[in-house]
């Protein structure tokens, strides 16, 4: 049992996410992904959590396992051509995970992906939160660009670009 990550999660509250992610700060990430879409045929979804509740925390649930809850419960799986991104953050950990559909998966690899968590968590530890979610939103949007581009004619928001904040 790792009581220093569990003694993290008890003390990151929700003021410590205000502080970090401020209305401001959620309705620029918004429209970064708003800006985003209008790429490519993808869809982007950020989530930030502040701390594992006392169970999942308790039987050392990663940042990974996790995530993939999210990716289901904000039922990102559900578009039309499989190309759903969720970048979530554990906002006590300060680790980010990003997990893409099976239709974008199977062609951008793994450490791709790994790439732009790693950015993305070099600039939280500068505490450029904001800064930070909206270059991994920028380099998930390259991504999508490249094997979904933009068509005006067929592209619809397919889900909610607001972050959600668990």
């Amino acid at each position: 049992m790792n009581f220093a990550r569990i003694l993290r999660h008890l003390l990151t509250g929700q003021l410590t996410q205000r502080r970090t992610f401020p209305a401001v700060s959620l309705a620029v990430i918004e429209q970064a992904i708003v800006q985003s879409e209008m790429t490519h045929g993808g869809e982007i979804c950020f989530a930030v959590e502040t701390a594992l509740n006392t169970l999942p925390l308790l039987k050392n649930q990663s940042a990974r396992e996790r995530a993939i809850e999210v990716f289901s419960q904000m039922r990102v799986w559900d578009t039309e051509h499989n190309n759903g991104v969720l970048i979530y953050l554990l906002l006590a950990d300060r680790t980010v995970e990003i997990i893409a559909d099976r239709g974008i998966h199977a062609k951008v690899p793994d450490q791709e992906w790994q790439d732009i968590c790693r950015m993305m968590e070099s600039s939280f530890r500068q505490r450029q939160f904001e800064a930070g979610v909206i270059a991994g939103i920028h380099a998930v949007g390259m991504q999508l660009q490249k094997y979904f581009p933009f068509d005006p004619e067929k592209d619809t928001n397919e889900l909610p670009n607001r972050p959600a904040v668990l």
